[in-house]
């Protein structure tokens, strides 16, 4: 593992070196754009090393692969997002495990994460999922149905809505992927002005097209190969 943390460790610097470079490009300061680890299929202990690595935000995907891995991290205290879809029957065990859901795209959803959270008198941050390419079978609201939901989310005393995510199609030249980044920009933007609040979360861009998701807005980038290398191919 020592080697394996030294990796991690030097992969870190190397995004946060990224993060700085693209953030300057748009005149912004890299400090306000957090690094969302993504740690899905990756052990606990390459977690604790990027946490050493300064990291203090990290993604799963799974409710049932976090759990496996908790016990093993109490010691630690990052903030913990849902960054994969949720089926609604688990909103519950999500609630009480994670301190942000970055996927809600249905109200249904919302609802039952609401109820669970009131249960124990808590809030949870939210971000709103957005499919941005309606072509792609992803999971993600509607853009036409996005005001609706976020007005029912609004409405519920246990989420916070903190703004909007996204996973765009894949692009070979990350420079493509632009549009669907500035899209989701201006849902967010439309949205502020329609509701008259504050959205400030941006979170869109992962390991092959961050830099692009930062020079449009991104103030959330969620980081998994470049950081913890490739995931182990099924």
């Amino acid at each position: 593992m020592p080697r394996v943390t030294s990796s991690i460790a030097s992969n870190v610097e190397q995004v946060q070196e990224r993060i700085a470079r693209a953030a300057a490009r748009s005149d912004r300061r890299p400090e306000d754009i957090v690094l969302v680890a993504a740690s899905k299929t990756f052990p606990a202990e390459a977690i604790r090393a990027a946490y050493d690595a300064g990291i203090r935000a990290f993604g799963e995907n799974r409710v049932q692969e976090w759990e496996s891995k908790q016990a093993e991290l109490t010691d630690i205290k990052p903030s913990w997002h849902l960054i994969g879809h949720l089926q609604s029957n688990k909103a519950r065990r999500a609630s009480r495990l994670f301190d942000w859901i970055d996927s809600v795209d249905d109200a249904e959803l919302a609802a039952k994460l609401d109820d669970a959270a009131g249960e124990t008198n808590e809030w949870l941050a939210v971000l709103i999922e957005v499919q941005v390419d309606p072509t792609e079978s992803k999971s993600g609201v509607a853009q036409v149905d996005l005001p609706a939901l976020a007005e029912a989310v609004i409405q519920m005393p246990h989420l916070q809505l903190r703004g909007l995510m996204t996973v765009p199609p894949f692009c070979e030249d990350p420079r493509d992927a632009r549009p669907y980044f500035r899209r989701l920009r201006r849902l967010r933007d439309d949205l502020e002005q329609h509701l008259g609040r504050s959205f400030p979360e941006l979170s869109m861009g992962m390991s092959h097209d961050f830099e692009v998701a930062i020079e449009e807005g991104a103030t959330q980038v969620r980081i998994g190969s470049a950081i913890f290398g490739e995931r182990a191919r099924k």
